[in-house]
């Protein structure tokens, strides 16, 4: 995992908004009311590509056979990058997640 280097005042506020951005659909909280702080942004895009993930695999549920596997395996991978994300934030880091960071830069 790579860092981004982003410049930001690190308050309590902004560390709790950016927690949010890995808390399923909370990720838009920090999205409409921080979008100014470039920490918070960071980690609220990446949040919503996991959250997106985590909805898609829903859909896979209605998948014979291999539904149950595919979302099996995208919610533990929902999972590790989220705890991973909020260990970034906690430690006051923008660590770029994996393929997350990639899609989260379309946006």
């Amino acid at each position: 995992m790579s860092e981004a280097v982003l410049r930001t005042t690190l308050s309590a506020r902004t560390t709790v908004m950016a927690a949010l951005s890995y808390l399923s659909v909370l990720c838009f909280v920090p999205l409409v009311l921080e979008r100014e702080d470039e920490f918070v942004y960071f980690h609220a895009k990446q949040g919503m590509v996991l959250w997106i993930w985590g909805v898609v695999a829903l859909f896979s549920l209605h998948i014979p056979v291999l539904g149950g596997w595919i979302f099996g395996l995208s919610s533990m991978g929902v999972l590790v990058f989220s705890v991973l994300g909020l260990v970034s934030v906690v430690f006051q880091r923008a660590w770029k997640l994996p393929v997350i960071s990639w899609l989260s830069d379309r946006f």
